[in-house]
């Protein structure tokens, strides 16, 4: 019995975690444990950033990716329940990347028939940091999700919590990097 669950673990498992394991999210401009410039920084609620979303790139997407949704959620916000910057869904699987300035929904960067839905400021699109002044840096968790179905049943009203539900549910493997932000 024992030989055949190692047969099990080597032939079905591991391979699995591997390829999950090699899915990997870069950016140019925004860098894992780096700091976020002032250039991806949110313009509203006492913070003059430009407000554009960073170029992300991904690769190696596990075998089978129907589509890909991307989050940056921020768990360090003083709400009980973090902050969705930018929820956006239904992109196509060919998908590896996002240009800056993807995160404006009227100027036409992100995919075709992918959804931009409802961030915590109340808008659709990509909301740059703003953590309250004198708190500790924030952490601010870019995510990009593959996804084993074409496309969410959601809106682009649908909370970052919905979305959430629904990527966790329907996750082939998911690629994260973590960025910071503070301001005094």
């Amino acid at each position: 019995m024992r030989s055949v669950w190692s047969v099990f673990l080597a032939v079905v498992v591991l391979p699995s975690l591997a390829a999950a394991a090699d899915f990997r999210l870069t950016s140019p401009t925004v860098k894992d444990k780096g700091i976020i410039g002032n250039e991806h920084v949110f313009n509203g609620f006492g913070c003059t950033g430009n407000n554009t979303s960073p170029e992300l790139r991904w690769e190696r997407a596990p075998k089978g990716t129907k589509s890909f949704a991307v989050t940056v959620y921020d768990p360090d916000a003083p709400t009980g329940s973090g902050w969705w910057h930018w929820v956006i869904f239904n992109m196509p699987p060919e998908t590896t990347s996002l240009p800056a300035g993807a995160g404006k929904p009227e100027g036409g960067g992100a995919p075709q028939g992918s959804v931009q839905s409802m961030t915590d400021f109340g808008q659709p699109g990509y909301g740059g940091p703003c953590p309250p002044p004198g708190d500790k840096p924030h952490r601010y968790i870019f995510t990009v999700y593959a996804l084993k179905i074409d496309q969410l049943p959601l809106q682009k009203e649908a909370s970052g919590a919905m979305v959430g539900y629904y990527l966790n549910q329907n996750k082939l493997g998911k690629a994260s990097f973590t960025a910071k932000y503070g301001r005094k």
